[in-house]
């Protein structure tokens, strides 16, 4: 329901025409419907980012946590300075280790990989890194997911692929409320739950995605 204290026909001169353009084409031109489905957009890219924070730092934790074995059992030292990854890759690294460094800080690992990105976890997850990466090493990330090993690296990649791009359009105001989200929140499930069930219960147990989406406002038709 819409504040009617709000004056929002100098709201969309604010926010712009051209920002609200896919909710206006939603709603038939009709100023307070385009308003009703933004406010619910708002509200579902909260929902959003909250899920993709908890499967990030569920995702990313248990891939450094392979990635760690995986270079103590050959005597690498730090993963971060030894795994075999493309010039993008590495120059991630080098940036996230600047941003742990800013007001003269000591870096350690873990402030290193808290600055990583999530689209530096999810390109790990490439097809590129199969048997150099994924097979000795991150596949372990993931006990849970079903298949052979290269049907688990492309399922996982996709999951985390879709809840990156969720993110994005998300943390940068744009509309989502075009996706099927509900689809975006079983990937994240899926995702969480192939690395520990516990972690699966906890995102379900908090994420609030679910009930926005069963609040979104009703088409206007056609």
């Amino acid at each position: 329901m819409l504040d009617p204290s709000v004056d929002y026909t100098l709201l969309q001169d604010l926010i712009t025409t051209e920002r609200l353009s896919s909710y206006f084409k939603w709603a038939g031109g009709d100023l307070d419907r385009a308003f009703e489905l933004y406010e619910w957009n708002m509200e579902a890219s909260a929902a959003a980012l909250s899920v993709a924070a908890m499967v990030e730092v569920i995702v990313r934790n248990a891939l450094d946590r392979e990635l760690t074995a995986w270079a103590a059992k050959r005597q690498l030292g730090d993963w971060l300075a030894a795994v075999p990854l493309d010039p993008r890759g590495r120059e991630d690294i080098v940036k996230a280790r600047a941003r742990a460094a800013r007001g003269g800080r000591q870096v350690k690992h873990g402030h290193v990989v808290a600055e990583l990105s999530l689209g530096f976890w999810r390109f790990l997850l490439a097809s590129k890194y199969l048997t150099s990466l994924w097979i000795p090493a991150l596949g372990r990330a993931f006990p849970f997911a079903a298949g052979d090993e290269r049907t688990k690296r492309r399922q996982m990649e996709s999951h985390a692929q879709q809840i990156l791009y969720l993110r994005n359009r998300a943390a940068h105001h744009e509309p989502i409320h075009r996706r099927d989200l509900a689809a975006d929140m079983r990937r994240a499930l899926r995702l969480v739950g192939a690395v520990d069930a516990t972690a699966e219960s906890w995102v379900r147990s908090r994420e609030r995605l679910t009930t926005v989406i069963a609040e979104r406002p009703m088409s206007p038709g056609p």
